[in-house]
């Protein structure tokens, strides 16, 4: 892991950032008094309105990640950045000094944002050892190919089957900025064998006869970070881009302290990490992927 020293990063065209932080470590009183006078009257009254106390720290460091990580890129102090919504609340920059384009999620220990060039990107982070009926989910929500592909699979296996086509569809919804407008059997993801321990970048779409998008002009990877955690990333440029040499590089941050380039995405355990292997496919240990398709 290399520390970032504080000259601007760079972002090319094809290039995707995935930026992750983990607020159960970050308690310290003074820094967070910092994180609170970074955030505007209304995001103090949102992030003051969760009822408990674990959700408004998330939030509060959740708003001084993406202000933070977003002064890596230009020479815009993390107060100063500004946020407008679309019609379906997916946060967008206001007046932005480049064409910047991110998203974020969060679930529990785990923030994530993705960060790119012009084209919408949508990002997911999901706990894959909650508790839930998933083969009901499944059944009530993915399109008939994803729910057949789960139910195939060995009972072992069906939580984290469930969870790649959840992240997944999640991110697809998100770039667009529509949220559940667009019914999640309206799309199918296809997932392939795995490129590695680490990613799969072997994923495509289709969509139902009635939705009007095109397949080839998105691209999704999944991501294991640890076993506890899915992510998933989605872009969709204005042509096909299924040629495109996309390179996604990883970051660590605390925000306002230190940010480290991670050479493989390996977070949020103590000690040896004993990876969830992807439920098809055959690995190789890859270390700075590019993604292909």
């Amino acid at each position: 892991m290399a520390p970032i020293n504080s000259s601007k990063l760079s972002l090319q065209e094809n290039d995707i950032h995935l930026w992750i932080t983990q607020p159960q470590h970050i308690y310290q009183a003074d820094l967070l008094t910092h994180y609170k006078s970074l955030l505007t009257a209304t995001e103090t009254q949102k992030q003051q309105r969760y009822r408990f106390e674990k959700d408004r720290h998330s939030a509060l460091v959740t708003r001084a990640f993406v202000r933070d990580l977003l002064s890596h890129y230009a020479d815009l102090s993390p107060a100063d950045w500004c946020f407008e919504k679309g019609a379906y609340e997916k946060p967008e920059i206001l007046n932005p000094p480049l064409p910047l384009r991110f998203n974020i999620s969060h679930t529990n220990d785990m923030i994530i944002c993705a960060v790119t060039l012009n084209d919408d990107i949508g990002c997911d982070v999901e706990t894959i050892t909650r508790n839930s009926d998933l083969l009901a989910i499944a059944d009530s929500y993915f399109s008939a190919s994803e729910a057949a592909e789960l139910f195939r699979q060995p009972e072992n296996q069906q939580s984290s089957c469930f969870f790649d086509y959840w992240t997944l569809k999640e991110s697809y919804i998100k770039a667009l900025g529509q949220g559940l407008a667009i019914p999640l059997a309206d799309f199918s993801f296809h997932i392939g064998p795995a490129d590695s321990t680490q990613h799969n970048g072997n994923i495509k779409l289709s969509f139902a006869p009635h939705r009007i998008d095109k397949p080839k002009n998105w691209r999704s990877w999944l991501f294991y970070p640890n076993n506890q955690h899915r992510i998933a990333i989605s872009i969709k440029a204005e042509s096909d881009n299924h040629a495109r040499p996309y390179s996604i590089r990883y970051f660590e941050s605390t925000p306002l302290v230190n940010t480290k380039e991670l050479n493989c995405l390996c977070v949020g355990s103590s000690g040896p990490r004993a990876i969830q292997q992807p439920r098809t496919g055959q690995h190789q240990q890859d270390t700075h992927p590019t993604a292909s398709p």
